[in-house]
């Protein structure tokens, strides 16, 4: 009688870890999907970041223009992939600022703007 007990306690033992296995399996593959769909929650939101930085660089604003140069460098520092778009992008406003300021000091946007180009350069 105490060998059948002792069975079925390994048995009874045995059936928890085999269902334990399988709950962490199966919760492990539904946060497969849940996961991918932060990353693209991500990426929108980055995008929708970088599409409303770029049109703030012509801004009237000395603090619009400033925000938008630190979250453009924040996104190429952040998103590899997006660190040649973001420099260029930079690098083609700048060009077209040069043409304006001349001989003349350039405001603290685009000081700015040099410095994060000049950066960026370095980790390229």
């Amino acid at each position: 009688m105490q060998t059948w007990i002792a069975l079925s306690e390994i048995l009874r033992n045995l059936a928890l870890a085999v269902a334990a296995g399988i709950g962490a399996f199966l919760a492990w593959r539904k946060l497969g999907p849940e996961t991918s769909q932060v990353e693209l929650a991500r990426r929108a939101h980055v995008t929708e970041l970088f599409n409303r930085a770029a049109g703030q660089l012509g801004d009237e604003r000395l603090e619009v223009r400033l925000a938008a140069i630190y979250v453009l460098r924040e996104v190429g520092r952040d998103f590899p992939d997006l660190s040649r778009p973001v420099f260029e992008l930079l690098q083609i406003h700048l060009q077209g600022k040069q043409a304006e300021y001349g001989d003349r000091e350039p405001p603290v946007d685009i000081r700015v703007l040099i410095e994060v180009l000049s950066r960026g350069r370095k980790g390229h």
